[in-house]
């Protein structure tokens, strides 16, 4: 079993099991969901729905009800994981080429083969939920993968053959297990090749509103000391090596640009394929995405790389949440494309309360966002979280009262 330890394995099994069990056994609130008409506004009400810590994708009955229930609650957006630890979320012959395996294994035991990513669409378009699938991690793959067992020449490293780092906490499994995760070389053409190619598939054979990135399409800024990028950088430098500096200014530099240049060739693909598909990024702030991840998603923007942008704004304190917000890259984003923001609900180690999450959406509102997304289903009103999800569940419908439509995409400037 290459793709978790076994013992890993087991322990996430038993936790998807647990988490539906709890999450799906409550009593629904019917009774509050009958409230009488009200204006429809304009405003991004999303939800991520990953396979880490949560069992929603797993069991065959999850995605009926989560569908149903974001629709009860007024959501009008899902980003569902599509590319996760070297596995793809729905039937790819892209990845069964290059991987051996058409979908993540125990994703096709438990649906039988079926196809989850169609049966997510065709339960969501009916309910007016846009469908925007997410590549959650990017050229992260686990050090252990069988795509980083089948091509190591794909994957990049830091010096002294440091070639794999752990998850930060968010993206941890937050269970106690810390596998490292290795990188795929986002400036090598095969990786690009090959990521295009899933990229291209889901947008070209799924009935999708768009597509999405995050945080970990970029690489660590300590990486890049593969062979393939010291030859390639020697190539446009007379022969010289790269600054043993990885926060040398020029290095990261043109590493940044040749991650901003596929970047432009993702968005020529998609567009060619479906002209009105979306290219959504969920990034962390730019000078941490920029410094630590290569990331410049201030000159995608820039660029007209992007459509959308949900920023990642995962804090607790107050004061640090509305700092975020005012951050320049941001103030400029927002007078080019549609601007939500991520809000946490909650992690296992780390529970959210509501009275929280309710005021981050009104400082988010205050301010002018066209909207907002949550990290993620799991935690919305599920056992991990302080309160009962009877509790939450109420919360999130007085927030969302009426409904809501997707904002138009904004005149580029």
């Amino acid at each position: 079993m290459n793709w978790l330890t076994r013992s890993g394995f087991i322990y996430l099994l038993c936790l998807d099991l647990i988490l539906c069990l709890t999450a799906f056994s409550v009593p629904s609130l019917s009774g509050y969901y009958q409230q009488k008409s009200l204006p429809t506004t304009t405003e991004i009400r999303g939800v991520w729905l990953t396979n880490v810590a949560s069992g929603v994708l797993f069991v065959p009955w999850g995605i009926d009800h989560a569908i149903n229930q974001l629709s009860a609650l007024n959501f009008n957006t899902v980003y569902p994981v599509v590319w996760n630890r070297g596995h793809t979320f729905y039937k790819s012959a892209v990845a069964q080429i290059v991987t051996g395996s058409d979908a993540q294994p125990f994703l096709n035991l438990m649906h039988g083969g079926q196809d989850v990513l169609a049966k997510l669409v065709k339960l969501a378009k009916p309910q007016d939920l846009s469908v925007i699938p997410w590549f959650e991690y990017g050229f992260m793959t686990p050090f252990d993968s069988e795509l980083a067992r089948r091509y190591p020449d794909w994957l990049t490293k830091g010096q002294q053959g440091i070639n794999s780092i752990k998850e930060t906490p968010l993206e941890e499994v937050d269970n106690g297990l810390t596998n490292k995760q290795a990188w795929l070389n986002p400036l090598h053409p095969e990786v690009q090749n090959f990521i295009l190619k899933l990229v291209v598939e889901v947008v070209s054979n799924y009935d999708v509103d768009g597509i999405q990135f995050d945080d970990h399409f970029g690489m660590p800024t300590q990486f890049g000391y593969d062979s393939f990028t010291i030859d390639l950088y020697r190539q446009e430098h007379q022969g010289k090596s790269p600054p043993t500096n990885p926060f040398n200014s020029e290095w990261m530099r043109w590493r940044a640009n040749k991650i901003t240049d596929f970047m432009a060739e993702i968005y020529q693909a998609v567009k060619a394929v479906k002209s009105n598909a979306k290219i959504s990024l969920s990034p962390n702030s730019q000078t941490f995405a920029y410094k630590y991840y290569l990331q410049d998603w201030e000159s995608w923007v820039k660029k007209g790389l992007i459509d959308e942008l949900i920023l990642q704004v995962y804090r607790n304190d107050k004061s640090s949440f509305i700092a975020e917000l005012q951050k320049p890259a941001l103030e400029f984003a927002r007078t080019q494309i549609p601007v939500g923001i991520g809000i946490s609900t909650g992690t296992l180690r780390n529970p959210v309360e509501i009275a929280q999450i309710r005021e981050q959406v009104q400082i988010v509102r205050d301010r002018s966002f066209v909207g907002i997304s949550f990290f993620y289903w799991e935690s919305l009103w599920g056992y991990i979280a302080p309160e009962s999800p009877r509790q939450r569940r109420r919360v999130f419908l007085e927030m969302f009262a009426n409904k809501a439509i997707r904002p138009l995409p904004q005149s580029r400037k």
